[in-house]
């Protein structure tokens, strides 16, 4: 697939995830990119004992400040954005990723691209489902739940720091 495309198929590409990659570079820096969002929404769905729709876009650093300036006033990039969807919609909302800020991250904490990568979409996709980190008991819980979901996943603990 091409830079601006979508995956195969009717628009749901596989457990309930549409993937449009608009920014070149991702496939090249992680060829299995699809596979590990897919990967990373199912186990962070059936963790919660949830289902449900997710769109995620892989962008760049300019559309994701872009994204980041229109939807919350921060003009900044930033790794990933949640959009929940309104209750009673047909979807859980939106993700959208940097590859750019992704990429500085793992490098600066000394982790792989996919395991950064995987981490992210699984932070976003509980942001979807409610989660949120700005209470100290609700951020404790959520990094409970993303660690034992890339447990599964079979990635390190993202809030173990390396000794």
């Amino acid at each position: 697939m091409d830079c601006g495309s979508r995956t195969p198929g009717d628009g749901f590409a596989g457990p309930g995830l549409d993937i449009t990659v608009n920014a070149p570079g991702w496939r090249a820096a992680l060829p299995r990119v699809e596979s590990l969002a897919r990967r990373a929404v199912t186990v962070a769905l059936a963790d919660q004992g949830e289902a449900g729709h997710v769109s995620l876009l892989l962008t760049d650093d300019a559309e994701i400040r872009r994204l980041n300036g229109g939807f919350r006033g921060k003009e900044k990039a930033t790794n990933v954005l949640s959009f929940p969807a309104p209750y009673g919609a047909l979807t859980l909302g939106d993700l959208a990723v940097s590859l750019g800020t992704v990429r500085r991250e793992a490098l600066r904490e000394g982790r792989s691209l996919p395991a950064h990568f995987t981490h992210l979409v699984v932070h976003g996709t509980l942001h979807l489902l409610g989660h949120d980190h700005i209470a100290p008991g609700e951020a404790a819980r959520m990094e409970r739940a993303e660690a034992r979901i890339l447990r599964r996943l079979g990635f390190p603990n993202p809030w173990r720091v390396a000794a």
